[in-house]
């Protein structure tokens, strides 16, 4: 534990020290160049309530589910450094994208909740990105954010499992952490689930049943990115 929590202060550092490159093709000086962000920005400003291309348009029960760009290109590699390689500066950029396309294509909400990555797998990492990417977003639109979710067991990754194995690997996997209080703690909030990438929805469909269970009048969803 002191040690994860001393290898990610030195990562902190470096981040902080070191000047950013572009995650598409290197070039130092922002995050996503003149020539990359483009491919970050470009659904940004759409109205929201674009097809998905998926099995359903909008999994049920979800209300709502919005991206900011596809799973590819400087988008992948943005997640994964911020991901894998801990470049955590990279959950400003991503969050405000998250803000912007929230603000156009918005049905409602009122509290911004993040899909919780198990705490294992968050003592390794140092830190949970959709946390990081929800407080972003959260301080851009003005709305509270809570981390009200937790997730109960370890799942395999869904990115490494087909589309019919995906729903199954992660059904009952989150529960409300144990100090909400109240048997409908969330009465009649309109919760905005936010996660960094979405295949069949699964995960985003698992977190919604204890937030409805727990009295949310309605749960909508928004990732960084769909992946076809």
């Amino acid at each position: 534990m002191v040690a994860t929590g001393i290898r990610a202060a030195v990562e902190w550092a470096l981040e902080v020290a070191l000047p950013p490159a572009c995650v598409g093709c290197g070039r130092e000086g922002d995050h996503f160049c003149a020539g990359c962000r483009p491919a970050l920005e470009a659904r940004l400003e759409r109205p929201g309530g674009i097809a998905l291309g998926l099995t359903a348009e909008i999994p049920a029960p979800l209300l709502q589910l919005e991206w900011c760009g596809p799973f590819s290109g400087p988008v992948r590699a943005a997640l994964h450094a911020l991901k894998y390689a801990g470049e955590r500066r990279l959950a400003e950029p991503l969050g405000r994208a998250l803000a912007t396309r929230w603000r156009h294509a918005a049905a409602g909400g009122d509290l911004i909740v993040p899909v919780p990555i198990h705490a294992g797998r968050a003592r390794e990492r140092g830190f949970d990105q959709a946390v990081l990417l929800a407080t972003v977003a959260a301080r851009e639109v003005g709305l509270p954010c809570a981390q009200v979710l937790e997730r109960t067991r370890a799942t395999a990754r869904q990115f490494d499992l087909d589309r019919g194995s995906r729903a199954g690997n992660v059904a009952g996997a989150f529960r409300l952490v144990s100090g909400a209080r109240g048997s409908r703690p969330l009465d009649g909030r309109w919760v905005v689930l936010i996660d960094d990438v979405v295949t069949t929805g699964s995960t985003l469909v698992a977190c919604a049943a204890p937030l409805l269970a727990a009295g949310a009048m309605g749960v909508s969803a928004l990732t960084v990115a769909r992946e076809r």
